[in-house]
């Protein structure tokens, strides 16, 4: 199906964001309970710092992440490698709430906001015919980490402090990272494109918006509206998943378990949905990617046995294997290559902005006392909107050709 260069973009895609989960809401909010309990603070503290760390990494995401469209690719993985590398290492000695804000900014802006950017854009530059089939292979590495990791860290917390853990994580990062940018990238450069024939496929030339000009484009504002549900909601319930499994009276093991279920469906979403978006297109999937999210917050509304925590990560797992794929092919279809990297810079910080708006508010709403079933029917109401608005202009998401 790919060629060696393309199989190497893909290689390079799935492991940048198998790594990125180390800054990923999922992973972070495994250390939640450790390091409340480090430092005494509440789940609106710890919330309220999480999101000020998390709107800080994505205000700085949008002037980085535009270099990807400058800087030769190895040389910019790299660099966001070494700095994850460190932002872990620093995790490690958390000792104040001063730490905490610092740790957690470094581990958003590198592992969420850079790795995932880096490997997306990158594949979505590359590949032309096949990008939809290329990015879910590539966020087949999220999934896969969001399927090892969390039973992984549950076992190692048992044995071994959370400092531990975190050392071991930079070291990893820092000798295997940059062998693989070396190995599989350090040739490719700006003009580099997946092999296709005319007669495999032949494509239109499609305008090749700037940044300045998408955010003119009312388009863009209602398909964000869509692709931050996830993004906000999903993260409040990673981040304050010991919340949950306490207000819902499951065993503590229940969340850890329920995420085989959601990384499962991820990876079956996410293979399929490659498919579907090079035969239909993102344009025309993008209406069905929030309908499992919004069943999911009924779920969370209504049921209360244990059985329901598989069902509601099942179905978070189904809209999150669909945004993940088309929150990247979508702006390619839509808005053109050329200027890729900077559009999804700012996409990306959006989409970090809005994590932090779901662990703020999820924070504010627990410490007002706020039931999770009440937050859940607040979550229904969002998506419920986003999801009219989005049915209204569905007609309207082609691209301009040239």
């Amino acid at each position: 199906m790919f060629k060696s260069l393309s199989l190497k973009v893909i290689i390079f895609g799935f492991i940048f964001t198998f790594f990125s989960s180390f800054g990923q809401s999922f992973f972070l909010g495994l250390f939640n309970s450790s390091i409340r309990e480090t430092l005494s603070i509440t789940h609106g503290q710890f919330g309220s710092i999480y999101a000020l760390a998390t709107l800080l990494s994505g205000f700085l995401l949008i002037w980085i992440g535009k270099k990807i469209d400058d800087i030769n690719i190895f040389k910019f993985a790299l660099c966001v490698t070494l700095s994850l590398a460190f932002s872990c290492f620093f995790f490690s000695k958390i000792s104040s709430i001063a730490l905490l804000f610092i740790a957690v900014f470094l581990m958003r802006f590198s592992g969420q906001g850079l790795m995932s950017h880096t490997a997306t854009t990158t594949i979505s530059r590359f590949f032309t015919k096949s990008r939809g089939k290329a990015l879910s292979i590539g966020w087949f590495g999220l999934s896969t980490s969001e399927f090892i990791l969390p039973v992984l860290i549950v076992y190692l917390l048992t044995i071994t402090s959370w400092q531990n853990i975190w050392i071991s994580i930079s070291i990893l990062v820092l000798f295997l990272l940059p062998l693989v940018s070396f190995l599989l990238v350090r040739n490719l450069n700006f003009e580099s494109r997946e092999e296709v024939s005319d007669k495999d496929f032949e494509q239109k030339e499609i305008k090749n918006w700037t940044r300045i000009e998408v955010l003119k484009d009312y388009r863009f504002y209602i398909i964000c509206l869509n692709m931050l549900a996830m993004s906000w909601i999903v993260t409040g319930v990673f981040v304050y998943q010991s919340y949950i499994t306490e207000s819902k009276g499951w065993d503590e093991f229940i969340i850890a378990q329920s995420f085989m279920i959601y990384s499962i469906l991820s990876v079956i979403t996410l293979l399929g949905a490659g498919f579907l978006i090079d035969k239909f297109t993102s344009r025309k999937l993008l209406i069905f990617m929030n309908l499992p999210l919004l069943m999911s917050t009924l779920v969370l509304f209504y049921f209360d046995i244990s059985i329901s925590a598989f069902i509601f990560l099942g179905l978070i797992g189904v809209s999150n294997g669909l945004a993940n794929v088309l929150g990247s092919s979508t702006w390619a279809e839509i808005y053109g290559v050329k200027y890729i990297g900077s559009i999804k810079a700012l996409t990306t910080s959006l989409m970090v902005f809005s994590t932090a708006f779901g662990t703020a508010l999820f924070g504010i709403l627990i410490d007002s006392g706020f039931s999770i079933e009440q937050i859940a029917l607040i979550s229904f109401i969002y998506v419920l909107i986003s999801l009219a608005l989005l049915f209204l202009v569905r007609n309207k998401l082609n691209p301009k050709y040239i």
